[in-house]
């Protein structure tokens, strides 16, 4: 397995390939944004904070949208689990992708869990993220999570976005030593 990578603002973002619940590939080359790309990673149909995050996303996805940002979710399920995700919990009209290997979780920094035998869990997943990516393919924002709890609201990452456009505020975190 590939080893955790840190991938720190204002790097190049690792390739990001998919496809997509309902037919078609969704990719991060080719997203053309006006300001950013909102990239949720979840940790899958047995996840309930995941299907609150993305229901709530679903209702945001317009208010990104004019404020320039466009959003895709994205796990590590096989095809039939995510399809059970769009369709349990309503999510049509979202972008949700599925298959990315654990190696493209590491790549991107994401943590990877072992299932719980006793549970829905598959036998590994991954943790969930947002990455803001700005249209040139570097990271502005990253938050990474190893539980599923204590996720940042959405809301909130909607205002400081829009607090980040008027002020052309820079992306922070950039340095790895001093």
């Amino acid at each position: 397995m590939t080893q955790h990578n840190v991938v720190l603002p204002r790097t190049q973002t690792p390739s990001l390939d998919f496809s997509l619940v309902g037919g078609g590939n969704w990719s991060l080359a080719e997203q053309d944004p006006e300001h950013f790309t909102l990239v949720v990673f979840y940790r899958g149909y047995h996840c309930p904070i995941c299907k609150k995050q993305l229901q709530e996303l679903l209702s945001m996805k317009e208010d990104f949208a004019k404020t320039g940002i466009n959003v895709v979710a994205v796990s590590a399920d096989d095809s039939d689990r995510a399809e059970k995700s769009r369709d349990e919990w309503e999510l049509d009209g979202l972008d949700l992708g599925y298959g990315i290997g654990l190696d493209k979780a590491l790549e991107w920094g994401l943590h990877v869990s072992a299932g719980r035998p006793d549970s829905s869990e598959p036998e590994h997943f991954s943790e969930p993220g947002l990455f803001m990516v700005r249209p040139d393919g570097t990271l502005y924002f990253s938050s990474v999570q190893t539980m599923p709890f204590a996720r940042p609201q959405l809301s909130d990452i909607l205002g400081a976005a829009k607090f980040v456009i008027e002020k052309d505020y820079p992306a922070r975190g950039e340095l790895v030593s001093l």
